[in-house]
């Protein structure tokens, strides 16, 4: 899979976030445009997960900004960011985090309801969905039916049901065994890249940033973009 030279998507300038006396990100910079996978890569505690909940607009850095196609996330009201993650952004957790009272169909279908898609069209592009990522037959169970992969994969769904233009995928494959975790990321990167969306991915597993096209090593807060280095 190859970058893409278009403008960048997301740009994150120097970013620094602390909680209490802790710093969590330390003047980290991360560049990402359309199209193109980027691996964040680093050691627990390094910052890795903050840098990605800044870049969503879920966190707001103590300093530096994150630009979402040249718009200052931080210039933005909760409900205006709350909006772009329903539109424009797709989440993916490492547990999943589905409903549990839902079915896999109606869990994937949930994005585009919120987004006011009336319920007939909202399932019928999630049962594609569903086939696309290999797990139509559990489409009427519940996630506590279903292995970790096929939920994992549920949750893929999910975050590209709405057409977003970045996906956030926060170590998406550490609950899962190696073999289901394969399957995970190839579906994941496939999907993506066919419909020409970014992905942000969180891990800390070398078999898992293979899928990237760039990797992004943060550690002690800062960020070191692998691409430039070599």
């Amino acid at each position: 899979m190859t970058a893409t030279a278009q403008e960048p998507l997301l740009v994150a300038t120097g970013l620094r976030k602390a909680y209490g006396p802790t710093p969590a990100l330390d003047g980290a910079d991360l560049t990402v445009r359309s199209g193109e996978v980027v691996a964040v890569m680093g050691p627990s505690g390094s910052g890795k997960s903050t840098l990605l909940h800044c870049l969503a607009g879920i966190v707001t850095p103590d300093a530096g900004e994150v630009r979402y196609r040249g718009r200052d996330l931080a210039a933005m009201s909760d409900s205006g960011r709350s909006a772009l993650r329903r539109t424009d952004f797709g989440f993916v957790f490492q547990f999943g985090q589905l409903v549990p009272e839902l079915t896999c169909l109606e869990n994937v279908a949930m994005p585009m309801r919120l987004s006011g898609r009336k319920r007939k069209e909202a399932e019928a592009q999630a049962a594609k969905w569903l086939e696309r990522l290999e797990v139509t037959d559990i489409a009427g169970k519940r996630p506590g039916e279903v292995s970790g992969g096929q939920g994992q994969r549920v949750a893929v769904a999910r975050a590209l049901v709405g057409g977003p233009r970045v996906v956030f995928a926060d170590e998406p494959t550490g609950a899962l065994d190696s073999l289901n975790g394969e399957r995970v990321m190839r579906l994941l990167t496939e999907a993506a890249h066919d419909t020409g969306a970014a992905v942000v991915l969180v891990t800390h597993e070398a078999r898992v940033a293979a899928y990237s096209d760039r990797e992004i090593v943060v550690r002690d807060g800062k960020s070191r973009d692998m691409e430039r280095v070599s």
